[in-house]
Formats: C-alpha cells, structure tokens, sequence
C-alpha cells in the first residue's frame, strides 16, 4: 500500500472552477481497481499555532492506493488524461509525494 499527497497549486481566482473539474472525476477515481482512497481537501483555518497560513488558490488529495502499480495505471488512465487537460491552464503547478507507510 502506498499513500499519495497532491497538491495542486491554482492560478488566481480559478480554485472554483478547477474545483469544479475535480468533483466530476472523483467517482471515476475511486471505482478504479486499486484506488483505496481519493479524499480532495481544500485547507482551513484552524488557530491551531503550528498550522501554516492557509493557501486559498491549493487544493490537496489525500489517496491511499494498492501499490505504484495502481497508481500508474490511474495517472494514465482516459478520465485522467482528458481532466488534466481541461485544468492545465488552471494549474501552476503540482507538488506530489508518493509515500510508503513505516
């Protein structure tokens, strides 16, 4: 099993409509065979101290897969390949951690 963290950082102003792009995959994702959890995330303000300033234009997915394998196979899959190209010019850019549990 692996744990995945998106973030992908949104141009100015388009957090709603990249949003909007999102939602309309996530059942898709989650009904792909290894996908264990896909969880989009805006952040919050929590006036917890050690909490960074939240970002407005980020938006983070938590996901949990079976393997790299199946992780793969979803950054290529067609739903995935059409949505990345209906927000490319929403996106800045896309810091992704792949992590093993310990």
């Amino acid at each position: 099993m692996i744990f995945v963290v998106a973030t992908i950082h949104i141009n100015a102003g388009q957090r709603d409509a990249f949003l909007a792009e999102l939602l309309e995959i996530v059942d898709l994702v989650r009904a792909e065979e290894g996908c264990l959890e896909y969880a989009p995330a805006v952040e919050v303000e929590s006036r917890i101290p050690v909490q960074a300033a939240p970002r407005p234009d980020a938006v983070t997915i938590v996901e949990k897969w079976a393997n790299v394998e199946a992780l793969a196979r979803h950054l290529s899959a067609p739903h995935m390949v059409a949505y990345r190209e209906r927000v490319r010019d929403d996106v800045k850019w896309v810091d992704l951690r792949i992590l093993e549990p310990v």
